[in-house]
């Protein structure tokens, strides 16, 4: 079975107010990319993926006029995709929704979200004290994760959990000094949404439940300066550094294990008039019992991906498609 994550930028400018793709010669929301070049972008990288469900990141709004599950059902007719029904979970004000495409004739998917008095359902609030003044805070998520609860054709199940997280980025700062400020507000609130997403991953895992946490968390081991002041990154929170039942990534486990080096990276980010900036912010995290079944991983970075740069019809489409590239499990379910 595969299962990836995919970060679409901006996916939601596609399409018009009744799900229709938008298939013009107009900008998109990319920099210096037509609509109808991203669209044949996603449709070529969607199709060689041929996955059985895709985690989409910044998957189509939902709003009084525009719906999600309709756009992405509509973007799979159109290029007859096998992964062609859409779910998602709580939807939010940032016309940037997480979703799952799959294929129906190999899975059932419904949004089933949890709660616990410790790590309440991700569309309310957690009273953590994230700035240590002894005063609990309200933690929100901006993008409430989509809890998923799957089962396979021959009746396997499994539960999904795909995640937005906090950016970290100082959007609207004036001056370096408000920029620090933002970026430690930032921080502390990415943090507490990994010890939020930590504490439900802690109970399915105690509960025995087979698990993958996928998608964008916004950072990684020596991701920024900030670290060092906070101790550790959320993806050490959530992967359970030091826990008795840590979750898994191979890309996590590369990156936390070097200072200096090669690192894997699923997003390139354009800057104006200064190289490509590379990140590695997109994961798919295992359960214990998952790991033992020996999954693959790979990244579809187009030039860091042998057979992706290989295929320069693919190569393109990637770099079409999103700043951000797939993160593929193969897994025997």
């Amino acid at each position: 079975m595969r299962l990836a994550t995919y970060n679409v930028e901006w996916f939601s400018s596609l399409f018009d107010d009744d799900g229709r793709l938008i298939n013009d010669g107009s900008w998109s929301s990319r920099w210096n990319v037509t609509k109808a070049q991203q669209i044949a972008g996603l449709g070529h990288v969607f199709g060689a993926l041929n996955a059985d469900a895709v985690m989409i990141i910044e998957a189509p709004d939902t709003s009084p006029h525009r719906n999600s599950v309709t756009a992405l059902e509509h973007f799979a007719a159109h290029f007859d995709l096998r992964a062609r029904a859409a779910i998602t979970g709580f939807t939010n004000e940032t016309q940037q929704e997480i979703a799952l495409l799959y294929d129906p004739d190999v899975l059932s998917a419904a949004h089933d979200p949890q709660s616990a008095p410790d790590a309440p359902r991700f569309d309310r609030a957690l009273q953590l004290d994230v700035d240590t003044d002894a005063h609990p805070d309200p933690i929100r998520w901006s993008k409430p994760p989509l809890e998923v609860a799957l089962r396979t054709a021959s009746g396997e199940d499994l539960r999904l959990i795909g995640v937005h997280a906090k950016s970290k980025a100082p959007h609207g700062a004036r001056d370096a000094a408000e920029a620090t400020r933002i970026s430690i507000q930032n921080r502390r609130k990415q943090l507490a949404q990994c010890i939020w997403l930590r504490r439900r991953v802690s109970a399915h895992l105690a509960a025995g439940d087979d698990l993958i946490v996928m998608g964008d968390f916004n950072d990684g081991p020596g991701l920024d300066e900030y670290e060092k002041l906070f101790g550790r990154s959320g993806i050490e929170i959530v992967l359970g550094e030091g826990e008795e039942l840590p979750m898994f990534d191979p890309h996590a486990r590369l990156a936390l294990g070097r200072k200096i080096g090669a690192m894997p990276t699923t997003a390139r980010f354009k800057r104006k008039g200064q190289p490509f900036l590379q990140a590695l912010l997109d994961y798919v995290m295992v359960s214990p019992q998952l790991r033992e079944m020996q999954p693959e991983w790979q990244i579809w970075h187009p030039f860091d991906h042998p057979a992706c740069y290989a295929d320069v019809a693919l190569r393109t489409a990637l770099l079409d498609a999103s700043d951000h590239f797939p993160v593929v499990l193969d897994i025997d379910l």
